[in-house]
């Protein structure tokens, strides 16, 4: 499964004002581990930020103005995250502003480059009713080392978002396939009433085991091991050799 943690940074809070995306980062889970993959950008938005959006993030329109605009690097963007789940902390914000951007360039919404959107915010409140699930709260609850946070920054959050949502989905492990140790597992398959059950075969050392185990009741049972009886003649014979020991 591939997951794509995604983080915004912007020139405000309302795109509906106008305001635009500074910054874009994007971290990649693939079965739940990061791979390493990432994508970040820092972007010229054509406009100043909001003095309480500048407090935030830091960045100046001094040292965005000769980056790159949302349009430069949208197809890069749309490939990176193409038919990925979105991992997004408050997803209708980040959404928002995405499909914003989109929009101004004729392009469809998010929704239809991703496999699904999942709200990280929202999954929080159901877990922790009634208590503060903001980034640096949710670090503090699942004990990730958020210091480095003085200021709000798209790849340290969608990081620390990674790490956050592997905490908070923690379990979720055992639902995975080890597709590499199935295959090295021997299988059979047997046909009862046209259901196909997997039948896996005992190893050498468990029939060891399990002989031990017989030789065991048919001594102290005065050779009236019902096991070996059930088995039949091939059992009996076996059972023979057993009673001799």
């Amino acid at each position: 499964m591939r997951q794509i943690i995604l983080d915004t940074e912007t020139t405000g809070l309302e795109y509906k004002q106008g305001h635009r995306i500074v910054e874009i980062a994007a971290v990649e889970l693939c079965n739940r581990q990061l791979t390493g993959n990432h994508f970040h950008r820092y972007l010229n938005p054509g406009r100043e930020s909001d003095e309480g959006a500048l407090q935030v993030h830091g960045l100046t329109a001094e040292f965005l103005r000769d980056k790159p605009k949302f349009h430069d690097i949208s197809k890069e963007f749309l490939a990176f995250i193409d038919d990925a789940e979105l991992i997004i902390h408050n997803a209708p914000f980040d959404v928002g502003f995405l499909n914003y951007e989109l929009s101004l360039l004729n392009l469809a919404t998010l929704d239809k480059y991703c496999a699904s959107i999942t709200d990280t915010l929202k999954s929080a409140k159901e877990l922790h009713p009634g208590k503060r699930n903001n980034l640096d709260a949710l670090c503090e609850r699942y004990r990730i080392d958020n210091s480095k946070r003085t200021l709000h920054g798209a790849l340290l959050d969608a990081e620390l978002l990674a790490e956050v949502y592997l905490a908070m989905t923690r379990g979720q492990e055992s639902l995975l396939i080890d597709l590499e140790h199935a295959e090295a597992v021997h299988q059979a398959s047997i046909s009862i009433d046209g259901l196909n059950l997997k039948v896996i075969e005992a190893t050498a050392e468990e029939n060891a085991q399990h002989v031990k185990l017989l030789e065991k009741i048919t001594r102290e049972s005065g050779n009236q091991c019902l096991w070996i009886n059930l088995q039949g003649d091939s059992a009996s014979g076996r059972a023979g050799e057993i009673t001799e020991n």
